[in-house]
C-alpha cells in the first residue's frame, strides 16, 4: 500500500481488485458487510437513504439544503460524479477532500486484506465503504445516502436507515432489477426498515413497494394520503400529518417533477422533526438556495444552454416537457451520448420533437454507444427525420460544433448520461457566445 499516495492512486487499484471492475456491478452485501464489520462502521446520528428511478439527487439535494440552513452537519453520499470523485461526498455542502478519502481507502484496504480472510470488493463496494468510513468520522449530526442501483441489495443498504425516501419508479437497470415497475419496486422497497418511517413521493407507486412497507411495519407516509401538495404559478403549499406550510417559493432546481420531490422531503422532515426539528425559515431558505449541477440546469448565454444527466425514458420525457415549458427558440440543438444498455429508442422518441439539429458524441467508457449507434437509433425513428449534424468524439467537441452553428437566440441542450453532461463540465460550467457575437 506505500506506493498509493493519491487518491487517483487508489482509484486506480479499486478499478483492478475485482473481475468485474469498474463498470462491472455484483450485486450483494455479504462482502462489504464482512468488510464494514471489520472496520465497526456504524453513525450515531440520523440516516436518510433515498431510492427511485429519478429524483434521488435532487431530493438528497434539497434535504442537504434545508438540514445546512437549520444549522446541521450533514454528510451526503451520492453516485456518480460528473467530473471529480470527491463531488460524490459533501460535507458541510462542499465536496470532501481527497485526502480525507485517502486516508479512510487505506483503512478499508487493510480490513479488506486480513490475513486468511482477504474479501473480494467491487469498486462501488469498497469506495462506498471508504465513503462512508470517513463520514462516520466527521462529527455530522446527519447523513444522506443516495442508492446507487435498486436498494435492496445496494451497497448504501448495509447501513440501516432512520427515515426511507423512496422516488419516482420507472424502467431502468431491467437486467438486473426486474422487467416492469411492480418488480423494480420491491427491489427499491428493500432500504424500508422496521418501524421507521418511509416517505413515497411517486404519486402512483408500484403496489410491491407498499405491500412490503406494511409487511414490515415501516411508518408509511403516501403522497395524497398523508401529504399533499398544492400551488400557482407563483407559490406552492404543502401538508400533512398535523402540520402545514403556504406561501413557499418554488425550489431553485427547475422542472415540473421537482415539487413531487420537495414535497417528498418536507415529509422525511415532519417525520423525523422529534430528532432533527427545523424551522419554517430554513425550509424557505434551504428551497431557495439548493443547487445540483447537471438537473435542468440552465446556463444563461447566447446561445441558452441546458445541462441535464436524463439517462432513461423517464427522464427524459420530463426533460422534453420542461424543454417545451421554457417558450420558443428559433432551434435546439442537442449534445447527447449515452449508454448502449439504455432504453435508446424510446428515449430519442420522447425528445425528438422538440431538437432540431443533433450532434452526437463517443462517451468515455466502453459501456457507451458510439456515436454512430446513435445515429443509426435515430435514423430508425418513425415519422420525423432526425438532423444529425455529426459525430464526435468528445461531448465538448460536440459542444464545440454545436456553438459554431447555433444562433445568439437558439438553445443547446446537452444530455443522456453523466458522462455526457461532466464532458462539458471538465474546465467548469461554460458560458457560450455565439461567433458572430464574439467578434
Amino acid at each position: 500500500m506505500e506506493h498509493l499516495t493519491t487518491l487517483a492512486d487508489w482509484l486506480t487499484h479499486c478499478e483492478q481488485l475485482h473481475p468485474k471492475g469498474v463498470n462491472g456491478i455484483e450485486l450483494g452485501l455479504d462482502r462489504i458487510r464482512t468488510v464494514a464489520q471489520r472496520l465497526a462502521l456504524k453513525f450515531d446520528c440520523p440516516v436518510f437513504t433515498v431510492a427511485g428511478t429519478n429524483g434521488k439527487g435532487s431530493t438528497c439535494a434539497m434535504l442537504e439544503s434545508i438540514l445546512l440552513q437549520a444549522g446541521y452537519s450533514v454528510g451526503v453520499f451520492s453516485s456518480p460524479h460528473l467530473v471529480h470523485f470527491e463531488e460524490r461526498l459533501r460535507i458541510g455542502g462542499e465536496a470532501v477532500d481527497g485526502n480525507r478519502l485517502v486516508a479512510a481507502f487505506r483503512d478499508v484496504e487493510v480490513a479488506r486484506t486480513q490475513p486468511g480472510a482477504e474479501v473480494q470488493l467491487t469498486y462501488f463496494e469498497f469506495t462506498t465503504l471508504g465513503i462512508l468510513l470517513e463520514m462516520s468520522r466527521s462529527r455530522l449530526d446527519a447523513v444522506v445516502l443516495e442508492v446507487g442501483l435498486g436498494g435492496r441489495l445496494d451497497a448504501v443498504n448495509l447501513i440501516d436507515t432512520d427515515c426511507a425516501i423512496i422516488t419516482s419508479i420507472d424502467l431502468d437497470h431491467t437486467e438486473l432489477l426486474g422487467t416492469d415497475r411492480e418488480s423494480i419496486g420491491r427491489e427499491k422497497a428493500g432500504i424500508v426498515r422496521t418501524g421507521k418511517p418511509v416517505v413515497v413521493s411517486d404519486p402512483v407507486p408500484p403496489q410491491s413497494v407498499v405491500d412490503h412497507a406494511m409487511e414490515v411495519g415501516a411508518d408509511l407516509w403516501r403522497v395524497g394520503r398523508d401529504f399533499n401538495t398544492s400551488g400557482d404559478k407563483q407559490q406552492w403549499g404543502w401538508s400533512g400529518r398535523g402540520r402545514r406550510y403556504s406561501g413557499l417559493a418554488y425550489p431553485a432546481l427547475r422542472g415540473a417533477n421537482q415539487l413531487l420531490n420537495a414535497g417528498g422531503v418536507l415529509a422525511a422532515l415532519e417525520a423525523m422533526r422529534e430528532q432533527l426539528p427545523v424551522t419554517a425559515q430554513a425550509i424557505r431558505n434551504g428551497l431557495a438556495f439548493v443547487e445540483l449541477p447537471g438537473r435542468f440546469q440552465i446556463v444563461p448565454g447566447q446561445p441558452a444552454l441546458v445541462l441535464d444527466v436524463a439517462h432513461n425514458p423517464h427522464s427524459v420525457a420530463a426533460l422534453a416537457l420542461n424543454l417545451d415549458a421554457m417558450g420558443f427558440f428559433p432551434a435546439t440543438h442537442a449534445v447527447f451520448g449515452a449508454m448502449a444498455d439504455k432504453d435508446l429508442a424510446p428515449m430519442l422518441a420522447k425528445v425528438a420533437p422538440v431538437i432540431d439539429h443533433w450532434y452526437l458524441t463517443d462517451l468515455p467508457t466502453p459501456r457507451a454507444a458510439t456515436a454512430e449507434a446513435l445515429e443509426q437509433k435515430l435514423a430508425s425513428l418513425a415519422g420525423r427525420k432526425a438532423a444529425v449534424a455529426g459525430q464526435f468524439a468528445s461531448p465538448q467537441a460536440a459542444l464545440d460544433a454545436a456553438v459554431a452553428a447555433a444562433d445568439p437566440a437558439d438553445r443547446i441542450v446537452v444530455f443522456g448520461s453523466f458522462y455526457t453532461v461532466g464532458g462539458v463540465l471538465l474546465n467548469g460550467t461554460p458560458r457560450l457566445a455565439a461567433k458572430h457575437l464574439s467578434s
